[in-house]
């Protein structure tokens, strides 16, 4: 009893919305697709002869291009294309946002990059080649790939290559992030 008094009473001084009743479980997303995916994934195969990518494991090939980059991100697959002038240039495996803290899937301009970028919500945690994708906190930007969703949200990326597309785009370009 005097444990609940307690919480309760802490609670109430950290936020007047705290309550004792369990949390609400969040709806699932409308799943998004707009069959980037499956192009991806048959470019990879013309231009690599793979279908797939071991975890870490990714491709890059430069581009003369100078059209506009777009990046197709997958969650379910876990992986990520680079589009250079419609050219099909990388492909990445990536960890995305673990259960409760899911990476959002929609159409998401590069609003800011960073080179040295670190977390104002996580114990200023490094966040590499960051490239914000909304203003709440998700970005795309190198860090550890576990081989499962497993960030906070963001897209992570193997090191080199969130280098690669870092010197690669610009604001305003373009990420479709299918789930």
């Amino acid at each position: 009893m005097r444990k609940t008094m307690i919480i309760a009473a802490l609670c109430a001084t950290l936020s007047a919305g705290c309550s004792m009743s369990p949390p609400k479980v969040a709806q699932a997303p409308a799943r998004v697709d707009w069959g980037y995916t499956a192009k991806a994934r048959q470019a990879m195969t013309a231009k690599w002869g793979v279908l797939g990518l071991r975890n870490g494991e990714w491709k890059w090939t430069p581009s003369k291009s100078t059209g506009p980059t777009d990046v197709v991100v997958n969650l379910s697959q876990q992986m990520a294309w680079v589009y250079r002038g419609g050219s099909l240039i990388g492909a990445t495996t990536i960890s995305s946002g673990m259960v409760g803290r899911e990476s959002p899937a929609g159409y998401f301009p590069i609003l800011e990059k960073d080179r040295f970028h670190k977390s104002n919500k996580y114990s200023a945690a490094p966040m590499p080649f960051m490239q914000r994708l909304n203003w709440y906190g998700v970005a795309m930007h190198g860090g550890e790939l576990p081989g499962y969703p497993a960030s906070h949200g963001c897209i992570r990326l193997p090191m080199k290559f969130a280098e690669k597309l870092f010197a690669t785009t610009k604001v305003g370009d373009r990420v479709f992030v299918e789930s």
